[in-house]
């Protein structure tokens, strides 16, 4: 098989199990609570590292932000003999209770984006592999950390995220929205594969505390950008499980 020409990687380069945040320098920290790690690529929004966890051999990728390129990810990462994808991200909360730091776990995505529905009808539903999303619930709670456990929604339009959409899914009872797990759900489920996703609270939407308007240098807040690290503890600690 040809070299994937965005993630730059061969078969036989990586392991059958990948965390996959969005960030790319995410994935050095992770990588950084993991006992060895070996660059493999980076090209454009996507870094591969190979790492070693309590004895597991795994990857880690980065899928830059939206669908679009997560599935690109998802794609080629599946072409190489990847079967297990675990996203570790961050989410804006969508309930009034949710806090930001505190984490997500996700049942399912809400197909507010377009990258899906070229691959399947929207009815059709983004929903993790029940494996990975047990092995999730059982880390947190083997680390003694209390997640939510709930359905999210994916969405496409950052800043196109109005007052009644938030109304809406709030309602619906999602718990948070984020930009890429509908895609990586639907595309592991069509191609036999298996995928989860635990997410790090930035910011709350019903509060009007979105990302980027209670720092001023920094991406996330302190609380999420501590807490992603405890994240990273539990979704490492998965992938020992599957």
């Amino acid at each position: 098989m040809a070299t994937q020409p965005h993630l730059l990687v061969d078969d036989g380069d990586l392991t059958d199990r990948v965390l996959i945040p969005g960030d790319p320098g995410r994935v050095d920290r992770i990588a950084g609570h993991c006992d060895e790690h070996e660059t493999i690529a980076e090209n454009r929004e996507y870094k591969v590292v190979n790492a070693t966890y309590e004895g597991q051999e795994l990857t880690i990728c980065s899928t830059g932000i939206g669908c679009p390129s997560a599935a690109i990810a998802v794609e080629e990462l599946a072409n190489v003999g990847v079967e297990n994808f675990i996203r570790v991200g961050t989410t804006g909360a969508l309930q009034s209770d949710i806090e930001i730091g505190d984490m997500i776990v996700a049942t399912g995505a809400a197909k507010n984006e377009g990258t899906s529905k070229r691959y399947e009808a929207v009815e059709y539903p983004a929903v993790p592999d029940y494996d990975v999303l047990s092995a999730l619930v059982d880390s947190a709670e083997a680390n003694d950390e209390e997640v939510h456990v709930g359905p999210i929604a994916s969405d496409d339009a950052y800043y196109a995220e109005s007052d009644e959409a938030v109304e809406d899914w709030e309602a619906a009872g999602l718990l948070s929205v984020e930009m890429e797990a509908a895609a990586v759900f639907s595309l592991a489920r069509r191609k036999g594969l298996r995928a989860g996703a635990i997410c790090t609270v930035d910011g709350n939407l019903v509060e009007g505390t979105q990302k980027g308007t209670d720092t001023e240098d920094d991406e996330l807040p302190d609380k999420a950008k501590n807490n992603v690290g405890r994240a990273i503890d539990i979704a490492l600690e998965a992938t020992t499980q599957l």
